[in-house]
């Protein structure tokens, strides 16, 4: 990356490390206090959304260099796996702005979602992850497959949308996992909404058909799958269960308001 930047005329640039993802917003607003008006974030989707959640709403402009896991939103929007690409992505690319969704009080980029893919997250996340790295989502996913369903009730835009038991609660601002799976087909994190998924399979068998749909069609032809667009959302839940952003695991939640933030940030993107 040093020496991408340095071919490019930038030989002394600022450099931030962090040990943690959550320790990334200390420091990318001292890059910021700094005069920062183009950021590298060199990480995972979990320190890019630290960083998104920190610059949202200014014009400073956010170059990813993916260096994670799953590396979704890179991925959703077409930036390079290789450094030395991203990095020219960064320095020559377009700038596009992008929705961000907030979750309580923290912006994402991707997804936030309750129920399953949360637990799935939190027991992947560590040594597993090292080891094998996006193998080690399956393997806790299917350990999750028997968690009970949470009674949940959803407000898409003020009306009443659904009640009843539910294993999983996405809300997307893309529509790409890892695999090429589209949960969301008609996603787009530049049209000032969000997508709403409601998974209610319930054990092995159910979740495998629902799976199925979505890689040969999309999750919303499932029996099992409801889907919705939205600017905001509100969820009661019967019970405390785990929540996620954009693939890092938080802590328990029973009731949470999601609303769209349209076009909060400047994200570096290949030419199209």
């Amino acid at each position: 990356m040093r020496r991408t930047l340095e071919r490019a005329g930038v030989a002394d640039p600022a450099w931030y490390e962090v040990p943690k993802s959550r320790k990334a917003p200390a420091e990318v607003q001292r890059a910021l206090e700094a005069g920062a008006d183009l950021l590298f974030v060199w990480g995972g989707d979990g320190i890019v959304q630290r960083c998104i959640d920190t610059v949202a709403g200014s014009e400073v402009a956010l170059a990813i260099v993916p260096a994670g896991t799953s590396n979704l939103l890179a991925r959703n929007l077409g930036i390079p796996m290789d450094i030395g690409e991203a990095v020219a992505v960064g320095l020559h690319g377009a700038r596009r702005r992008l929705d961000v969704g907030r979750f309580n009080k923290e912006r994402f980029a991707v997804m936030a979602g309750v129920g399953i893919d949360a637990a799935m997250i939190r027991d992947a996340d560590g040594a597993l992850k090292d080891r094998l790295g996006r193998a080690a989502y399956v393997l806790t996913g299917l350990k999750n497959l028997r968690a009970e369903p949470v009674g949940a009730e959803i407000t898409v835009d003020g009306v009443h949308w659904f009640s009843g038991e539910s294993t999983c609660v996405l809300i997307g601002n893309v529509g790409g996992l890892f695999g090429g799976i589209e949960v969301f087909s008609d996603a787009s994190p530049d049209d000032g909404q969000l997508e709403v998924g409601v998974v209610t399979a319930d054990g092995v068998g159910q979740w495998a058909r629902t799976v199925a749909k979505t890689v040969v069609s999309t999750a919303e032809m499932s029996p099992f799958v409801q889907v919705a667009k939205a600017r905001s959302v509100k969820i009661k839940l019967d019970r405390k269960v785990l929540y996620e952003l954009d693939g890092g695991d938080r802590t328990k939640t029973k009731s949470f308001k999601v609303k769209v933030e349209p076009a909060a940030i400047t994200i570096c993107v290949p030419h199209s």
